[in-house]
């Protein structure tokens, strides 16, 4: 006789519970999103709406627009080149001090941008550990020009992109990088062709928050680079000197940092920024 299987009663699904927020959270979550959006709609109420395309066209405006978009896209160039190496390094590797490395690969994220600019320049700078040599040497000065603007920038930046490359590295399946070494794939073809199509739209993330934070740099360009229009008043230092003479026209720099910001973040997808 053939043995009667009886099918095993399904087994209940536990229904889960709404998620509701409890009533004594309301109160201090709204305050704190009035807290956030408030000074944004004070900077959209006040804004010049009638002259706004006339002060866009204005040259200074442009010249520091232009500005930024140059150097924070060069600033995010130097980041990717070093920062993802940096983060397969912290991702990937075991060795003695990582904590230590991750936490200085880090230390920009909450020091003062304006310390930041103090170190830059008593290493860069004429009487710094490498600025001298590089003066001497090359002919090389870093502060007080493009360039250095370039440098601050990238300095305050790169943590944005080390860490989103980092959470990509480590969520990223290991097994297609073991396959690709079994099929006889060397360690540069590996990493080309297998891990970076796998962390790509980590890095993509990185480096779009990477070139925002770049763009809205204020603290260490002015204390590395100074404020020279044409040459390192970019966006945010020529906001700081609109301030004292036209209020109209920083509000008008002020909207286009913004805009860029919140196109930034809204183009960015959860899952591109699960690492962060």
């Amino acid at each position: 006789m053939t043995p009667v299987v009886r099918a095993r009663p399904a087994t209940p699904r536990r229904r889960v519970p709404g998620r509701r927020m409890p009533v004594a959270l309301f109160v201090p979550a709204g305050l704190g999103l009035i807290f956030l959006v408030l000074p944004l709609a004070g900077l959209l109420a006040r804004a010049p709406w009638a002259t706004l395309p006339q002060r866009l066209a204005a040259p200074g405006v442009l010249t520091a627009l232009r500005l930024s978009l140059l150097t924070a896209t060069v600033a995010t160039l130097v980041c990717v080149v070093l920062g993802v190496p940096l983060a397969w390094l912290l991702a990937r590797l075991e060795f003695p001090g990582r904590r230590l490395v991750r936490a200085l690969v880090t230390v920009p994220l909450v020091l003062p941008p304006v310390v930041g600019g103090v170190a830059l320049l008593l290493v860069f700078g004429r009487r710094g550990l490498l600025g001298g040599w590089l003066d001497a040497t090359f002919g090389i000065t870093l502060p007080f020009t493009t360039a250095g603007v370039v440098l601050a920038e990238a300095f305050v930046a790169m943590p944005f992109l080390v860490i989103a490359v980092e959470g990509a590295l480590r969520g990223a399946d290991v097994r297609y990088e073991e396959a690709a070494a079994t099929l006889g794939a060397g360690r540069w073809t590996t990493f080309t062709h297998v891990t970076l199509p796998l962390v790509a739209p980590g890095v993509a993330a990185g480096a779009m928050l990477c070139w925002a934070r770049a763009l809205g740099e204020f603290g260490a360009t002015i204390t590395f680079a100074g404020n020279f229009p044409g040459r390192t008043q970019t966006m945010p230092l020529a906001v700081y000197l609109a301030l004292e003479t036209d209020l109209e026209a920083a509000i008008v720099l002020s909207l286009v940092l913004l805009t860029v910001s919140v196109a930034i973040l809204a183009g960015l997808r959860d899952k591109w920024t699960a690492g962060l």
